[in-house]
């Protein structure tokens, strides 16, 4: 990263690389502690996996091009919001609001702001929850508000997110139209697979008696079955889906 820096900044750089690996520290930190919470008190754990990393120097050399700023580590931390970022990993869509509430609720946490991409998809279908948090870093003389970006997801949206970039960025961003929308098709596809295994799930511990996995449903809840017969109806029309699309995708050519 220094040799992509305007000026000699090394020192001011590494300041803010020690800054940014601590916040990831206690946002990861604050994340299992209230993972281990859900655990004791409900019997559950909504987060499946956490990552995080730093943004790579050409990345963040990109981002403040793109803004026409110098390249400077005042700019760096002052404009570009996601050089440390966590990733979190949950089971259903409704662990994912009861995660980002959690984490707005702690008394350190600044939100400084929050993009719902699960509400309002972007327009390749990419569904994520995202927000930009400040967290206050205690070094011996002094304490510096640090930013972080935090991306709350399914598996599912994950495993679409990362086949997406990893198929999309082959065409150096401008892919053609035909595998735009077959990638929305599938973006699609995983929202309605999310939105079934959320149903399931909740009818499932509600005839147990457990509503401690994808709380806050009720009986007016239109999102939840509530009788047997909706939930047979629910898994047929799977069924019906994943049938349709292993015609579409011409899979039983494979198998």
């Amino acid at each position: 990263m220094n040799e992509l820096l305007y000026y000699n900044e090394e020192a001011e750089w590494n300041r803010a690389l020690l800054l940014y690996d601590a916040v990831l520290k206690e946002v990861t930190t604050k994340l299992e502690i209230l993972n281990n919470e859900f655990k004791i008190s409900k019997q559950y754990n909504p987060i499946e996996h956490i990552s995080s990393r730093i943004k790579s120097g050409e990345s963040i050399a990109r981002k403040i091009r793109r803004k026409n700023l110098e390249l400077t580590v005042s700019n760096i931390m002052a404009y570009v919001n996601d050089v440390a970022g966590v990733r979190i990993i949950c089971s259903f869509t409704s662990d994912i609001y009861h995660l980002a509430d959690a984490i707005m609720k702690q008394s350190d946490v600044t939100v400084l702001a929050i993009k719902d991409y699960i509400e309002k998809p972007k327009p390749n279908g990419y569904r994520s929850y995202h927000m930009i948090v400040t967290i206050p870093i205690f070094l011996s003389n002094e304490v510096v508000d640090t930013k972080v970006e935090i991306q709350i997801r399914t598996i599912a949206m994950d495993f679409w997110a990362s086949l997406e970039h990893k198929m999309y960025y082959k065409f150096y961003g401008k892919a053609p139209k035909s595998i735009r929308e077959e990638l929305m098709e599938t973006a699609n596809i995983i929202a309605f697979l999310d939105d079934k295994m959320l149903k399931i799930n909740q009818k499932i511990q509600k005839d147990s008696g457990d509503i401690t996995q994808g709380q806050d449903f009720s009986e007016n809840d239109d999102r939840a079955p509530h009788t047997t017969e909706e939930l047979d109806s629910d898994i047929d029309a799977i069924d019906i889906h994943a049938t349709d699309i292993v015609n579409d995708f011409g899979f039983n050519d494979v198998i």
